[in-house]
This record gives C-alpha cells, structure tokens and sequence, in this order.
C-alpha cells in the first residue's frame, strides 16, 4: 500500500565521484522535506566501486545491482517498482538539489490530474540556467524536443505546463507513474524516453508543471559521455526520436512525417551522416517491438474517456501562455 513520503529513485554507472557530491545535498534536501522518505539507487553493472562506495558511506540507502549493462529506462524501472511512498523523485546521479527542493511542490499534487512537475536546472558550478520549462513545437510534422521557455514574471503560486519532465529531476505521482508502467525499454539506453512517458501521461488528461523555484545544478552529460561514442549516442538519440513519432502521431499527421522522412534521410547521407541510416535501419528492425509498445500504451487509454492527440497537448499548453511574460530558449 502507499504511504505519504518521497521515493528517491537514481540510476548510476559508474558515479562513483558524482555520488559522493550528491548525496548529502539530497539528504539535507529531504531532510527539510518534512516527508517520510527513502532513496533507492538502480546501479546499471558499475565497473567501478559504485556500489561498495554507496554501501559503506550511506548503509540507508537500498541498492539494486544488475547482472548485465541494460541503459536507462529498464535500470530506473527496477527503482520505480521497488518505491514505496506515494511520491517518486526521479534523479539523474549528476543532479545535485538545493536544499529548498521539496517544499513548493507538494501543491501540485492538489489537483487530482497532476502527474508531476520539475524544477528549475542550473550549472552544477554557475547559475546559468540550462533547462527550464518544456516548450512544445514542431518542424514540419516533426515534435521538436529540445525547447525550453522561462516564466519572466514567476511567482510562488503560479502553474507553468511543461511538455515533459526531464528525467534528470522529475517529481511524480507514484500511483500514475505505475500505471503507466514507467518508462519504456524500447528507447533503452538513452534518450527521448523522459519526453516520451510525459507524453504518455498528457495524452491521458495527467498534467506535467515546472516550478521556478525549485531548484537543481546538473553536470552537462557526464553520465552518457563517458561510456558511449558521438556517432553511437546521435544513432540511438535519431532511432529514439522515430519511435516518438511513429508511436503518437496519428492518421494525416503521421503519413506527413513519414513523407518529411525521406527527404531528411537523403540530406544527411549526402552530407555523409551515415549514422542516421543506421538509426532508421534500426527503427524499421524493431517495429515489433514498437508495435507491443503501443499496444500497452492503448490497453491503459481504452480505459479513459477520451485521449489528447500530440497537438491537443502541444494547443493546451501554448494556449496557457497567451498573454504571459516568457522567455525562449
């Protein structure tokens, strides 16, 4: 049964360095929480002392080892299965919170349709900001997933929509998170699976928020960088960015990007970006797969009254900005 508090839920390989700098900024974080908490690390096959490190320094905190190098989504689901409290806090290991995390949001959780919301993301060693809320836009057909906008007159009791919470520090209802089954292991090992489980939960009616306030400093790809190659990381990132769209989009807006398709894969072989071919090789092999995906996404959404297509989110949530004081970036 759920209980009130906070499930700490962090994926690690090999952080052995990034750990010892997170950890106690967490633990002052949900100390001043007020809240019941746990932390529970998913460590991905670590080739490091990782583990022996998080055993000795925080014997409190539950590890869960994997017998073989999985990626992201299918380590943090193990952490996502094994959470207890009805609060999840999703948490990148080179994500370090400010103390004052916590408190402002708990009133998100008011509202009965709210699936999470994420904070503010900083330089681990500057204030320049680096990711704020999500906005939402397309190129053609294609979902863009790399803006971002800030509220230039934010206030404590204000709600900004976000069309995703990044995976680097998202709070989430437990209960929906589960529902949904976490995240999905078809974009294992990186990439686009955090905008995609948002996406899952907007087209459900479940709303995702950003808070000003809450603030995190976050150390540019350390995790990724160090165990994959550029060319290795832009074909999963591409295949990754194919799932999203052939699993969302529907009906004209589909046959529109698939007809976009073409002609971006011929620039990118004429400009020798071969990596792209590999990525949509790789996308057309596992269209089984995609398929299984989908079907348990629309096993969850027959129970729902009604679905949102992608561009009723993308409509809600610009509509919520007519009028406000924003910055792009």
């Amino acid at each position: 049964m759920e209980r009130t508090g906070i499930s700490v839920v962090i994926p690690n390989y090999n952080g052995r360095k990034l750990l010892e700098e997170i950890l106690p900024p967490l633990f002052d974080a949900l100390t001043q929480s007020g809240q019941t908490y746990e932390v529970i690390i998913a460590d991905d096959y670590s080739t490091d002392d990782s583990v022996h490190f998080i055993r000795q320094a925080f014997p409190e905190i539950k590890v869960i080892e994997a017998e073989k190098n999985l990626g992201f989504s299918p380590t943090i689901n193990k952490g996502i299965f094994e959470a207890k409290f009805d609060y999840v806090l999703l948490l990148n290991s080179d994500v370090k919170l400010s103390a004052g995390y916590f408190p402002g949001l708990f009133r998100y959780f008011e509202k009965s349709d709210t699936f999470g919301v994420m904070g503010r993301i900083i330089g681990w060693d500057d204030d320049e900001i680096q990711d704020g809320a999500k906005y939402p836009s397309f190129h053609g057909a294609k979902i863009k997933t790399t803006g971002n906008y800030l509220p230039l007159e934010p206030t404590a009791e204000g709600c900004w929509y976000s069309m995703y919470l990044s995976g680097a520090n998202a709070f989430v209802d437990r209960q929906k998170l589960i529902e949904l089954g976490g995240f999905d292991e078809l974009f294992a090992p990186f990439y686009v699976e955090d905008y995609e489980l948002s996406l899952r939960a907007w087209r459900l009616g479940w709303k995702c928020y950003y808070d000003h306030y809450a603030v995190c400093r976050h150390r540019v790809s350390v995790s990724i960088k160090s165990k994959a190659s550029k060319k290795k990381i832009n074909t999963i990132y591409y295949r990754n960015k194919m799932y999203l769209h052939a699993m969302h989009l529907s009906g004209m807006a589909l046959f529109t990007w698939y007809i976009q398709l073409l002609p971006e894969t011929l620039i990118r072989l004429l400009t020798l970006r071969f990596y792209y071919l590999n990525a949509l090789r790789m996308f057309l092999q596992n269209r089984t797969a995609m398929k299984q995906s989908m079907h348990r996404f629309n096993l969850i959404a027959d129970k729902k009254n009604k679905i949102m297509s992608v561009k009723e989110v993308v409509d809600k949530i610009t509509d919520s900005l007519t009028g406000k004081n924003i910055k792009r970036f």
